[in-house]
């Protein structure tokens, strides 16, 4: 049960933060950065479904994603130990799967791509592109994570490694937001097509 009664604490006024398991670290730490960006993906998505117009199908998607999303967060906030008092919340392989599935599911209807397409269409594509490319710097910044800490529990507060599966979520979630985006120009006009060279006509040779 979360009960929020203050907002400001003033805890982190000399730079320092709170990870899950209590322990304190630097702002600038590379796990921190992570589940910043996680949180940053999630805003995205939230005004994609606030202000895109999406179909209810697609925003259904999205809000389980945006839940997801801050278990990612509270899973990379907390290192991973041999064992616990209170087992925290973990991303599960099973979540991959379902964004995968849910790839597929909304692949299926969409027109064979012999071309990279631009961030456009309509307002929800342009603002699922603009999630993805958030989605896509987490993953960077929880491999950023992986690479500082490894993927080993540790024994003590503030020693564990990170989740894998939080990167792998977050690799998965930027593909299916791609065929969200797609999805979204479905039924107006298609995609914006790349147009190599912004469309000029090439000079004549002088």
């Amino acid at each position: 049960m979360v009960n929020l009664t203050r907002i400001y604490t003033r805890t982190g006024d000399e730079g320092t933060t709170a990870l899950g398991d209590f322990s304190r670290t630097a702002k600038t730490d590379p796990r921190l950065a992570a589940y910043a960006d996680a949180n940053e993906a999630n805003a995205a998505l939230g005004v994609a479904i606030a202000c895109g117009g999406l179909p209810e199908d697609v925003r259904a998607v999205l809000l389980r994603v945006q839940n997801d999303l801050f278990d990612v967060g509270a899973d990379l906030c907390t290192p991973l130990q041999e064992s616990y008092e209170h087992p925290p919340l973990r991303v599960r392989e099973e979540w991959v799967a379902e964004l995968e599935a849910d790839c597929d599911r909304y692949l299926e209807p969409l027109p064979t791509l012999r071309s990279f397409i631009l961030p456009g269409g309509t307002a929800g594509s342009a603002f699922l592109h603009q999630a993805l490319t958030v989605v896509r710097r987490a993953e960077r910044s929880t491999w950023a994570a992986i690479t500082e800490y490894g993927t080993e529990p540790g024994t003590q507060r503030g020693e564990g490694g990170v989740n894998p599966s939080t990167a792998r979520y977050l690799n998965r979630l930027s593909d299916l937001l791609f065929v969200l985006a797609r999805t979204a120009n479905l039924d107006a006009g298609g995609d914006v097509l790349w147009q190599p060279g912004g469309g000029r006509e090439e000079a004549p040779d002088r």
